[in-house]
């Protein structure tokens, strides 16, 4: 890997160092299919979120931009570093680090290296706004990608979800939920094609995943949902018996359906690269994602006996 730090530098420097390093190594910008920005708050680790945009950059080549916001209270300043070759892949990976005034600003350090012509992506990896698309950076952006993979407060961030949501916003957690869906849809696309009664999702709490699956199942499906507290047990409820789907401590999964044999499944658990990669493969505002995300408030909370009652 090729890196070159430009300490107090300008954006016109980097620009020009960018230019020259890629006529370098012969790799031209036409190749790339989006910009990726990756906001990362002062405290946060940068060189994590660049391991994780550099993953996803060999599914989707795309020019990743750092926007490392540092001490607020320091003079302004603005520190770069490129890297091209290695981590990077086919593409570059460019780190700004911006200090003082400068740190609320960096959509305006942003835009001379954004890509002409391509869509692109605002991730931030671990802080995100209230409102992910009023951000300076978040405006930029077509699509709007956050993690809640890691939140300690599931039902805060629940609801920062739901009220921070617009067209092209989505969350890591979402990205999650993938392989539940596909199971649960491949399985009601089998006879007896029967509508769904009711659906009960269990699993531990909190889970914003299996809540947004839940969200999901009630928008779709049209019928009541259950969400519960127990080991991990999605049931689908139709007249003529229940489909269900299960897992073990392992995370195999078994699918259960009347008069059939039992299936093993996969339900794979996807670090966050992985995650993030999935969400690159769209660039279209996420309906369904809209849909579980207001669908889960009129899903029932708790077990049967509270349900009942």
């Amino acid at each position: 890997m090729s890196i070159v730090d430009l300490p107090a530098t300008t954006t016109e420097k980097i620009s020009k160092r960018l230019v020259a390093m890629r006529a370098a190594t012969g790799n031209s910008a036409a190749s790339r299919v989006l910009t990726l920005v990756v906001c990362v708050e002062d405290g946060e680790d940068v060189e994590l979120a660049i391991s994780a945009a550099g993953t996803a950059n060999r599914e989707h080549p795309c020019r990743v931009i750092i926007v490392a916001k540092g001490q607020r209270y320091a003079a302004t300043r603005l520190d770069a570093q490129i890297r091209v070759g290695g981590d990077a892949g086919a593409s570059e990976v460019v780190v700004l680090r911006l200090y003082g005034p400068l740190a609320d600003h960096g959509d305006s350090v942003v835009i001379p290296f954004l890509l002409p012509d391509t869509p692109v992506v605002a991730w931030w990896p671990g802080t995100a706004p209230e409102i992910p698309s009023e951000d300076p950076i978040g405006a930029l952006a077509s699509r709007r990608v956050t993690n809640s993979v890691a939140a300690t407060d599931h039902a805060a961030s629940l609801s920062k979800l739901v009220h921070g949501y617009n067209p092209g916003d989505t969350d890591l957690v979402w990205a999650r939920a993938t392989p539940i869906r596909a199971i649960l849809t491949a399985s009601l696309d089998e006879p007896s094609f029967e509508p769904v009664i009711e659906a009960v999702v269990l699993g531990p709490e909190p889970s914003i995943t299996l809540d947004l699956v839940a969200g999901w199942l009630a928008a779709r499906l049209g019928a009541p949902v259950r969400r519960g507290v127990g080991d991990f047990e999605i049931t689908l409820r139709r007249p003529s018996g229940a489909l269900s789907l299960t897992a073990d401590r392992r995370g195999n999964g078994r699918v259960v359906r009347p008069g059939r044999p039992e299936s093993a499944v996969s339900l794979f658990n996807q670090d966050v690269p992985a995650l993030l990669a999935q969400e690159l493969r769209f660039m279209d505002p996420d309906e369904v994602y809209e849909q579980a995300l207001y669908g889960f408030s009129t899903v029932t909370q708790g077990d049967d006996d509270e349900a009942a009652a």
